[in-house]
Formats: C-alpha cells, sequence, structure tokens
C-alpha cells in the first residue's frame, strides 16, 4: 500500500509535535485495538490488512481520503475484527451504536451523552 505524506493530507488535526486525536473517542479507539492487539485477539498485521481494506473500499465508495475521516475506518476495522474473531456478534455491534447514537440524539446540548441505565 503506498504511503501518504502526513502534509498532504489537509483535515488531519495536529500540533506542533504533529498528527493529534480529533475527539476523544479517537483516542479510545486507538489505545482499544493496540490493547487487544497486545492480549492476543489479532496480530498488529490482521490489524493494518483490515484497516487497509476498511480505507480502500471507503475510498470506493467516494471517501475522498483527506484525513478526516481516518478514525471513522479505523473503528470500522475495530468492529469487523472482533466481530470476525466472535470476541462480540456483529448484532450487539449494531445495537450498541444505535443506543449511542438515541443516547446522543436525546441529550440536551451541552450535556454528557450517557447510555439508558442497564445498557452502560
Amino acid at each position: 500500500m503506498e504511503e501518504t505524506p502526513l502534509e498532504t493530507l489537509p483535515a488531519l488535526p495536529r500540533d506542533a509535535d504533529g498528527p493529534m486525536f480529533r475527539e476523544p473517542w479517537e483516542a479510545q479507539a486507538f489505545a482499544l485495538a493496540v490493547r487487544l492487539s497486545e492480549q492476543g485477539m489479532f496480530t498488529w498485521s490482521e490489524w493494518a490488512a483490515t484497516l487497509a481494506a476498511e480505507i480502500r473500499e471507503a475510498q470506493r465508495r467516494g471517501d475522498a481520503d483527506l484525513g478526516d475521516t481516518y478514525y471513522e475506518h479505523w473503528l470500522a476495522a475495530l468492529e469487523r475484527l472482533v466481530a470476525e474473531k466472535q470476541a462480540v456478534a456483529s448484532e450487539d455491534l449494531a445495537q450498541r451504536r444505535e443506543d449511542w447514537r438515541a443516547a446522543y440524539l436525546n441529550t440536551p446540548h451541552g450535556q454528557p451523552v450517557a447510555l439508558s441505565a442497564g445498557r452502560e
């Protein structure tokens, strides 16, 4: 896979030290992938191949690949791997995603988003 120089990705957030996370969930998804790999859920080579496949699929769907959707692909790759490894059912992932979406949509602006009791 051809490497893209970081300076050619204008939407990739960065500070003086280089690329950084745009949102807390991106850092959490990053840490989760690293931890699951360290625990043997998947190899880093499996991870890289799955992430690359997610990015290629997104590009085929029209993603401009400017860096602003990178962690969306990261999350999709993570979800794909844990489902493939049967660590969690795809249906459970879909339900959890819907639970968070509903919680977000029903949370007043400026308030922390929380799942309903029993779903956290």
